[in-house]
């Protein structure tokens, strides 16, 4: 049996080395820049919750979404939403799109517990929990909300 670069044509052998050798530099950049945190994925949303009146036994929350279910509470890496949940946002984020670029703001009822305001790529939207009026979506995101600050960021509300 011949050896495999005998049955190379001396002409293509380089060029298919250096073809091989180029790819694998390439690849080995890649990996190096994904492992190094280079490519981030691209935010679904940001939300800031605050208690509508000072001094409440709520503190402010900021949670941002990212595009793989990565979560941030409060500026810090908080962990990894499931594969239902990231539906979910993805879900919430395409359904604000309309409010959002139409920089919807709802002002609250008496009573109120929690202002939201919301930025995506579409622009914001701002709400109370007991705004009149809301779109559907607002209230799914007041929740969706809840439940990350409860599950991802161990937060009691």
């Amino acid at each position: 049996m011949k050896a495999a670069s005998a049955l190379v044509p001396s002409a293509l052998a380089g060029r298919v080395g250096g073809v091989t050798a180029g790819t694998c530099v390439v690849l080995a950049a890649v990996a190096l820049i994904a492992g190094c945190g280079g490519i981030k994925a691209p935010d679904l949303f940001l939300v800031t919750r605050t208690p509508a009146s000072p001094g409440g036994s709520v503190a402010q929350l900021t949670l941002l979404v990212n595009e793989e279910g990565g979560v941030h509470c409060n500026g810090v890496a908080a962990g990894k939403l499931d594969d239902p949940q990231l539906l979910k946002a993805r879900d919430l984020q395409e359904d604000l799109d309309d409010p959002s670029a139409e920089h919807l703001s709802l002002p609250p009822r008496p009573q109120s517990a929690f202002r939201y305001h919301v930025r995506d790529e579409s622009g914001s939207v701002s709400f109370s929990d007991n705004s009149p009026r809301q779109p559907a979506v607002l209230r799914g995101l007041a929740l969706f909300v809840l439940q990350t600050a409860q599950m991802v960021c161990h937060l009691p509300q």
